[in-house]
């Protein structure tokens, strides 16, 4: 009977198995939307039992979250193009987290991100250790120079996690009515280009004695 799962074709390996269940979910995201796509249509879109998607995985949302994972990779470079040419650090991340602001929700598979609650992806898992080390990882990617502003590593773990947070609440909760693109601009200019300001250079400098 179990032959007769998978489309006539079980997977060879582990592997293999779980990246179809995320290839079908992905599918089902993009036909159905992210909220009303089920367990049940990635099964039946498999041609195997619910049973079988979990013995690969343990819940839908973990489903999702690697579908959201391996969407990534393609946004990501999406971004660092669209950034091409912004040198100033605190410009790269305004214009970032606005191109995410905007960018995520209109893409089927990354708006699996502003889901909350318990099939929630984003809410979740925003801020854990591997989001943030992503999220850092994606910062050095920027086309700025942070030694520039004394931004280290650890500092852009720091950054990483500020924005993922900041991100969680503006795809979230966002404000009524919505901000335009130059109104998000300014705030985000008022409030995060501050924080990219190197203590050498605040208005708060110690002198020395």
């Amino acid at each position: 009977m179990a032959q007769h799962g998978w489309g006539g074709r079980p997977p060879p390996t582990e592997l293999e198995a779980r990246q179809r269940i995320v290839d079908a979910t992905a599918a089902c995201i993009d036909r159905y939307g992210v909220e009303k796509t089920t367990l049940s249509d990635v099964a039946h879109d498999l041609g195997v039992t619910r049973q079988t998607v979990y013995r690969h995985f343990g819940r839908l949302s973990d489903i999702v979250g690697e579908v959201a994972s391996q969407g990534a990779a393609s946004f990501v470079d999406a971004m660092i193009d669209h950034l091409e040419g912004v040198a100033d650090p605190a410009e790269a991340v305004v214009e970032g987290i606005l191109f995410s602001v905007r960018t995520i929700p209109t893409e089927p598979r990354l708006s699996l991100l502003l889901q909350v609650g318990d099939q929630g992806a984003f809410g979740r898992g925003a801020t854990s250790g591997p989001a943030l080390q992503y999220g850092a990882e994606m910062l050095h990617r920027y086309p700025v120079d942070w030694a520039s502003i004394e931004v280290d590593d650890d500092d852009l773990n720091g950054l990483a996690e500020l924005i993922l947070r900041l991100l969680t609440s503006l795809l979230e909760n966002p404000i009524d009515p919505p901000r335009d693109d130059d109104e998000l601009r300014a705030w985000l200019r008022r409030w995060i280009a501050p924080a990219l300001t190197p203590p050498s250079r605040g208005s708060g400098q110690r002198s020395s004695s």
